[in-house]
């Protein structure tokens, strides 16, 4: 075994960490909403069977922010898996808001809503169904 010196200990250690390669963080894709068929949504309150709105979608990243629609926020991703998308959001002056979309198919998702928006508290489970084109 052979025995090296502590200054070409720390200069082996130093070459190593030399060599190693940083890897960029990669940014969540948040895939799922990708899938989602492009055109005109409903969204109902879980439950009932008025219409709370309808958009029409291009991308489908417009579904989190219901309550600041046009709004610029900056956006948190805390879940992003094949099938539900977890986001936290902040709009300067207007709110803020956390929103989980579950897909149970690409024309049907589970929204559920919350945070704050024109000063008040807001807290909404909404199903969102495509019915057709825009």
């Amino acid at each position: 075994m052979a025995i090296f010196s502590p200054f070409v200990r720390y200069s082996l250690l130093a070459l190593g960490l030399a060599g190693a390669t940083a890897v960029p963080a990669q940014a969540p894709s948040l895939a799922m909403l990708d899938r989602l068929e492009k055109g005109s949504w409903q969204l109902r309150e879980r439950g009932k069977d008025a219409v709370v709105q309808t958009i029409c979608v291009g991308d489908a990243r417009r579904m989190i922010q219901v309550y600041h629609p046009g709004a610029t926020c900056s956006r948190y991703v805390i879940e992003d898996t094949p099938n539900s998308v977890t986001v936290h959001y902040t709009c300067p002056g207007a709110g803020h808001g956390r929103t989980t979309i579950r897909s149970e198919t690409n024309r049907l998702v589970q929204i559920d809503t919350q945070g704050i928006a024109e000063g008040r508290p807001f807290s909404q489970a909404i199903e969102a169904r495509r019915t057709g084109g825009c």
